[in-house]
C-alpha cells in the first residue's frame, strides 16, 4: 500500500493533521499565483517555482518557499500541483532534466491543471506511474476571478482511488470539484467547455453589435437577453460590451481575464481532437479560426472577449 492509499485508509485526524504537510507548487501565472495563495490562507506550507523569478515574489513575501527547478519541489513535496500554459510546457516541467520526475518521491500525487491535450495527460501519467508516483488531470473553469477567490471548478481526471486526497487540496481552490473519469477525461471536459465558451461569446458579441447598429441601448439589450432565452454566461456575467458591466475586461480595455493566446489554443486543443475522432465540430472550427485571426492582428494579449472590437473594426473596414 503506497502513502497515498494508507493516508485514505487513515482516520479522519490524523489524515486532517498530515493535511498540513508541504505543498508543491510549480507555474505561478495569472491562475497559479492566487490558487498558491488560497493554499497558504488554508494554512498549507507552499514550496513553489516559476520559470520567471520575478513571478515567485509576492508568494515568497506571503510566506512561501520559492526554489529553482520543479525537480527540488519533488525533492522537498510529495503533494504537488502544476499550472502551466500548454501541452509542451507540461512535458518539460515532469519529464525535462529538471524535471518533478526527476526526484520524485515514491506514493506522490502530482495534479496538473493546465489545460492541455488528453493524450499528453495520459502520457504524463504513464511515465509518473514508472516512478510510482500518481498523476491526475485537474483543468479548471472559471478564470482570475474564480482563481482569487477560491471558486473554481476542477474537473478531475485519475485513478477514482486517489480522488478523495486530490479533492482535499483542491477544494482549498475551488467551489466546485467533479470527478470526470480515468486520466485525460478532465482535459475532455475542459475543453468541450472552452469550446462552448469561445461559441457563446462570438454569438454574444455578434448579437451586442448588431442590437447596437439597429438603435438599441446596451445595457437595455443586456437586460433583456438575460431575462430572455438567449442569456448566457457572456451576456450575464462576463459582457464583451464597454459600459455594459464593471469589474470584467471589457471595462478594463480588455486587460486581464483569459487571453485570446489561450482562447485559440483551448480551440486548437478542440480541433486537433475532433479530428482525432471524427467529430464534426463546425462552430467550433470557425471560432478558432477567428481566434487566430484576432491574434495576428494585434488582439493576442487581451482578454477573449476582445471579439467584440475585434468585430466593431473589421465592419469599418
Amino acid at each position: 500500500m503506497n502513502a497515498l492509499n494508507s493516508r485514505l485508509c487513515a482516520p479522519v485526524s490524523s489524515r486532517s493533521m498530515a493535511s498540513k504537510t508541504q505543498v508543491g507548487f510549480v507555474g505561478l501565472g495569472n491562475m497559479g499565483s492566487p490558487m498558491a495563495k488560497n493554499l497558504l490562507k488554508h494554512g498549507y506550507p507552499v514550496i513553489a517555482t516559476d520559470v520567471f523569478p520575478e513571478s515567485c515574489k509576492e508568494l515568497q513575501e506571503l510566506g512561501a518557499q520559492i526554489l529553482d527547478s520543479p525537480a527540488e519541489v519533488a525533492d522537498k513535496a510529495d503533494r504537488i500541483i502544476t499550472m502551466l500554459p500548454s501541452s509542451p510546457n507540461v512535458i518539460e516541467v515532469y519529464t525535462g532534466p529538471n524535471g518533478i520526475l526527476k526526484k520524485v518521491k515514491k506514493g506522490s500525487l502530482l495534479i496538473d491543471s493546465s489545460t492541455i491535450d488528453p493524450a499528453v495527460s495520459k502520457e504524463m501519467a504513464l511515465a509518473a506511474e514508472k516512478m510510482g508516483a500518481v498523476f491526475m488531470d485537474a483543468p479548471v473553469s472559471g478564470g482570475v476571478g474564480a482563481a482569487s477567490s477560491g471558486k473554481l471548478t476542477f474537473m478531475v481526471g485519475g485513478v477514482e482511488e486517489e480522488f478523495t486526497a486530490a479533492k482535499e487540496l483542491l477544494s482549498c481552490m475551488g467551489a466546485n470539484v467533479v470527478y470526470c473519469g480515468q486520466v485525460g477525461t478532465g482535459q475532455a471536459a475542459k475543453i468541450c467547455n472552452n469550446m462552448l465558451l469561445a461559441i457563446g461569446m462570438i454569438g454574444t458579441a455578434e448579437t451586442m453589435n448588431l442590437g447596437i447598429r439597429l438603435g438599441l441601448d446596451p445595457k437595455l439589450l443586456t437586460k433583456i437577453l438575460n431575462m430572455s432565452s438567449g442569456r448566457c454566461w457572456s451576456s450575464d456575467t462576463y459582457n464583451p460590451v464597454p459600459g455594459v458591466m464593471e469589474g470584467v475586461p471589457s471595462a478594463n480595455n480588455y486587460q486581464g481575464g483569459f487571453g485570446t493566446t489561450l482562447m485559440a489554443k483551448d480551440l486548437g486543443l478542440a480541433q486537433n481532437t475532433a479530428t482525432n475522432t471524427k467529430t464534426p465540430i463546425l462552430l467550433g472550427s470557425l471560432a478558432h479560426q477567428i481566434f487566430r485571426m484576432m491574434c495576428a492582428r494585434g488582439y493576442a494579449g487581451k482578454d477573449f472577449s476582445s471579439v467584440f472590437q475585434f468585430l466593431r473594426e473589421e465592419e469599418g473596414q
